[in-house]
């Protein structure tokens, strides 16, 4: 009685046990019949119990079995040879037609004397799997248009020399090094170089050495083993495995300490690493790309940088020009940067006025290239027309280059009319009939507030509108 009780307890656990199953589980008799199918199995198949039980498992037309397909008799499949299917990854097809993509594992039961019980099968739903490897595949795709040799805008005699270097890195393993003002654009030139190499399919790692301390840039770049340092809960592959043959991109290389130089000397020398906390040597298949906005020859001769980690980076480089000295550039990236925001926004914005044009022009661009994409972003945010006018740049833009001929006009109205003069009634009025009584342009030639403007033409009597 006992006994019987016990096995009607391991029954109704077992069900429970199989109901709460995430993976599909069925079992087949000795006949290759379908005899139990769990809830997952529904899920994933599509096919209610009732339409599964007493079926063949050739309902599934699975893809991959033991052999390439699956056969059309129970006796001819390999369960029989092998005894068993280790994590066979293939697909199902649906109830409604479609494949599912699936891992598929097997066992065969015996019984006590050896024959033949059944078979059991588990099935493990890959969808959600498949989903993110697309989506890394898109995020890969998206990264390598990104990086497109074509991305890098430029016709300059300046730019050609860039683009010729690029190419010939791209050809090469060669240790890169990018040097260039801050905007110039070396994460971009980085990625050129590296999708365009024959390790485009493989990872390419960027990491910012000025972002972290020491210690943390120790972690990040190497790795730790679990209990290397309090809070290192459990073991981290540092970025330079992650690049295992790959690239990475080590941007802002003059910020290393010096023991960072000297364990990235030994990875440059060797092709090595060792996690924190570990004396295990792992290597590492990887291209290095190095870059910095400093004079690294001073760094090298006052000591901050080693030197012979200087010459290992310096196998190839590359100097990216700054903006002001290719100003025949900066139509071209116009151009580019408002098609760039015009899909952004859903504007429809032509280009930019002949005055808007000059005023870029004679900017002499402390930020590069990424502070006009940002001047033009900010154009897009208050330009109302067809083209982007003085008014819709940014105020520093206007104000800092973009004023030699408007003081020489000035200046033969008045030669008090300059910046940071006191101003007099008649200078003002002088200044507002130039701006077309803009109060705001009339505060920008003198370094002043629209406010301050308005309050001095309250303090004088002069109209706050040009008079009729």
């Amino acid at each position: 009685m006992e006994e019987k009780i016990h096995s009607v307890l391991d029954s109704s656990f077992s069900s429970l046990l199989l109901e709460s199953m995430a993976d599909g589980v069925f079992t087949l008799n000795e006949k290759g019949e379908i005899v139990s199918w769990n809830p997952a199995m529904a899920r994933i198949t599509g096919y209610t119990p009732a339409e599964a039980i007493g079926q063949k498992c050739t309902l599934l037309n699975f893809t991959r079995c033991f052999f390439e397909t699956c056969p059309t008799s129970m006796e001819e499949c390999g369960i029989y040879q092998y005894g068993r299917l280790d994590s066979r990854e293939c697909f199902l097809r649906h109830k409604d037609g479609y494949d599912v993509p699936v891992i598929k594992s097997a066992r065969l039961v015996k019984g006590k004397k050896g024959f033949i019980k059944g078979v059991v099968e588990t099935v493990t739903d890959l969808t959600e799997l498949e989903k993110a490897r697309r989506k890394i595949e898109e995020a890969n795709h998206r990264l390598g248009e990104l990086y497109r040799f074509d991305r890098i805008i430029g016709k300059s005699h300046a730019m050609h020399q860039v683009f010729s270097a690029v190419e010939a890195a791209a050809a090469s393993e060669a240790t890169i090094f990018l040097q260039g003002e801050s905007g110039t654009g070396k994460e971009l030139v980085a990625g050129a170089i590296h999708y365009n190499s024959v390790r485009r399919e493989r990872p390419f790692v960027i990491v910012s050495c000025s972002a972290l301390t020491e210690s943390l840039l120790e972690s990040e770049l190497f790795g730790h083993v679990r209990g290397a340092f309090t809070g290192a809960i459990r073991d981290r592959v540092g970025r330079f495995e992650e690049a295992d043959s790959g690239t990475i991109f080590l941007d802002e290389i003059g910020e290393l300490s010096p023991y960072i130089q000297v364990k990235l000397l030994r990875v440059l020398q060797e092709r090595e690493i060792e996690r924190v906390g570990e004396s295990k040597k792992r290597s590492i298949d990887i291209r290095i790309i190095a870059a910095t906005n400093k004079d690294l020859i001073t760094l090298v001769k006052t000591g901050v940088f080693r030197d012979d980690l200087y010459y290992r980076l310096k196998v190839f480089p590359i100097v990216i020009p700054p903006l002001r000295l290719r100003k025949e550039d900066i139509p071209l990236l116009v151009s580019h940067f408002i098609r760039i925001q015009n899909q952004k926004t859903g504007k429809r914005i032509k280009g930019v006025s002949r005055s808007s044009m000059r005023i870029l022009m004679d900017y002499i661009w402390p930020g590069n290239v990424r502070e006009l994409e940002n001047a033009i972003e900010h154009a897009f945010v208050l330009c109302t027309s067809e083209y982007i006018d003085v008014f819709d740049l940014p105020v520093e833009i206007r104000q800092l280059e973009y004023r030699s001929d408007a003081w020489q006009a000035l200046s033969s109205i008045t030669a008090h009319a300059l910046p940071h003069e006191k101003l007099s009634p008649e200078i003002l009025r002088d200044l507002l009939d130039e701006c077309h009584w803009n109060k705001a342009e009339v505060g920008r030639r003198v370094g002043l507030s629209r406010t301050a403007i308005w309050k001095y033409m309250k303090k004088w009597d002069i109209p706050l509108k040009r008079p009729m």
